[in-house]
C-alpha cells in the first residue's frame, strides 16, 4: 500500500495497488492513443517518401538492367559469330584437306611406273606431315570452342547471380519500405546485401547480412567466410540464400552461428529476424529513463487532477451502491408477496382435496404431485413416485 498525504488535513491517505495499477493504465492509454496519432501522421509521411524514393530507384534500376541486358545480349552474339567463323575454318580446311588429296592422286595416275614407288613414298610422307599438321589445329580449334563455350557459360551463370540479387534486393525494398537496403560493393568483404532494421518510428533496430549463392552444390567454408564478414559490418544475423542446401536443412535452418535457407523461405525468416530485432530494440528502449516515469508518476498523483478523478470514482461507487440497495429492496417486497401467494395456492389446493376425500371417500384418486407439495410443506421428507 502506498500513502499520500491530503492536501486540506494534511494527514496520509492509502492507495491500493490496483487503484495505482489503473491510474497507471490510464496514463498509458492516453499517451498510447497520442502516440498512435502522431505515428499514423509519421508513418502516412514517411510511407509517401519510401513509395516515391522505391519508384525512383526502380525506374534506374530497371534501366539499369534493359542496359546490362542489351550488353549481354550483344556479347552472346559476337561469342556465337566466333563459334560459327570457328566452325566454318573448321570446314574449310577439311575441304581443303579432301581437294588436297584428291589432287595428288590423280598427279600419282599421270605419273609413270617408274617413279611411282619414290613419289609414293614421298607423297605418303608429306600427307602424314599434312595429316599431323591438320589435326592440331582440328585440335586447337576444338580447345578455343570449349573455351568460349566455358567462358559464355560462365558470363551466364555471373549474369543469373547479379538478375538474382538485384531483384532481391528490390524485393526486400518492396516488403520493408522503412528498412535501409545496402548492396556491397564487388571485391570488398562483407556479403552481398546489407539491411539496416528501422522500425515505424524511425528507431534503428539492428542489421542483417544476406549472401546469396547460386550454385549445384553446398560448401561448408561458406559459413566461416560470412560469420568472418558478419563480424566485419557488425551485423546481428547473417543469412546464406543458395540453391543447394546441407542435407540436415529442408527449407531453412541455423547452422554454425548463421541462418542457411532456399529462395521460396526468404521473407518468412526476414519477417522473423526482423521482429526479433525490433522486439529486443522495445525491451532496452523499456528499461531507460525510469527515475523520470517515478517522478512524473508522484508529479500526478499528488495534483489536482488525480484528486478530481478519484472522487469522481468515489461518487460513482456511491450512486452504483445507491441503486443496488434499491434493487435489493424491491425484490425483497416482490418475494414476499409472491411467497403469500403461493401460500394460499397451496392452502386452497389442500382444502379443496380435503373436500372431495370426504365426499367420495376411496373414489378421489392419490395426486403423488399434490402429496409431495404437502410433504415439503410439513418438513417431512420427499416421496419417490
Amino acid at each position: 500500500m502506498n500513502t499520500i498525504l491530503c492536501p486540506h488535513c494534511k494527514k496520509p491517505v492509502e492507495i491500493s495497488e490496483a487503484f495505482t495499477a489503473q491510474l497507471e493504465q490510464e496514463i498509458r492509454s492516453r499517451e498510447h492513443e497520442k502516440h498512435q496519432a502522431d505515428l499514423t501522421a509519421v508513418k502516412k509521411k514517411t510511407e509517401e517518401l519510401a513509395f516515391k524514393k522505391a519508384a525512383e530507384e526502380m525506374d534506374l534500376a530497371l534501366k539499369d538492367k534493359e542496359n546490362e541486358a542489351i550488353e549481354a545480349r550483344e556479347r552472346t552474339k559476337k561469342l556465337q559469330e566466333e563459334m560459327l567463323g570457328i566452325t566454318k575454318l573448321n570446314r574449310e580446311l577439311k575441304i581443303k584437306d579432301e581437294e588436297r588429296e584428291r589432287e595428288l592422286e590423280k598427279k600419282l595416275d599421270e605419273r609413270s611406273e617408274e617413279i611411282r614407288a619414290k613419289a609414293q613414298t614421298k607423297a605418303e610422307e608429306e600427307q602424314y606431315l599434312k595429316i599431323k599438321e591438320l589435326e592440331k589445329q582440328r585440335a586447337d580449334a576444338l580447345k578455343e570452342v570449349e573455351d568460349m563455350r566455358r567462358k559464355l557459360q560462365q558470363g551466364s551463370q555471373q549474369l543469373q547471380g547479379e538478375a538474382f540479387e538485384a531483384e532481391f534486393e528490390t524485393q526486400l525494398l518492396q516488403h520493408y519500405p522503412n528498412d535501409k537496403i545496402l548492396p556491397v560493393t564487388k571485391g570488398v568483404r562483407g556479403g552481398d546485401v546489407v539491411q539496416e532494421v528501422w522500425d515505424r518510428n524511425g528507431n534503428y533496430c539492428g542489421k542483417i547480412l544476406w549472401e546469396l549463392k547460386n550454385t549445384k552444390t553446398w560448401s561448408e567454408p561458406w559459413i566461416d567466410k560470412l560469420k568472418s564478414d558478419k563480424r566485419a559490418v557488425h551485423a546481428d544475423d547473417a543469412v546464406i540464400i543458395s540453391v543447394a542446401l546441407p542435407q540436415t536443412v529442408k527449407f531453412a535452418g541455423y547452422r554454425n552461428g548463421v541462418w542457411v535457407t532456399e529462395r521460396s523461405f526468404v521473407f518468412p525468416l526476414a519477417d522473423t529476424l526482423r521482429a526479433k530485432l525490433i522486439q529486443l530494440f522495445i525491451i532496452k528502449n523499456s528499461l531507460r529513463g525510469k527515475d523520470v516515469k517515478m517522478e512524473a508518476l508522484y508529479n500526478y498523483l499528488t495534483g489536482s487532477e488525480f484528486k478530481n478523478r478519484v472522487e469522481a470514482i468515489v461518487e460513482a461507487f456511491s450512486n452504483m451502491q445507491t441503486e443496488t440497495e434499491k434493487e435489493k429492496r424491491y425484490f425483497m417486497n416482490k418475494w414476499a408477496r409472491d411467497e403469500k401467494n403461493i401460500r394460499q395456492v397451496i392452502d386452497n389446493t389442500y382444502g379443496m382435496h380435503g373436500d372431495l376425500k370426504g365426499i367420495l371417500a376411496a373414489a378421489v384418486p392419490e395426486i403423488a404431485g399434490l402429496e409431495n407439495v404437502f410433504a415439503l410443506e410439513e418438513g417431512e421428507p420427499k416421496k419417490e413416485a
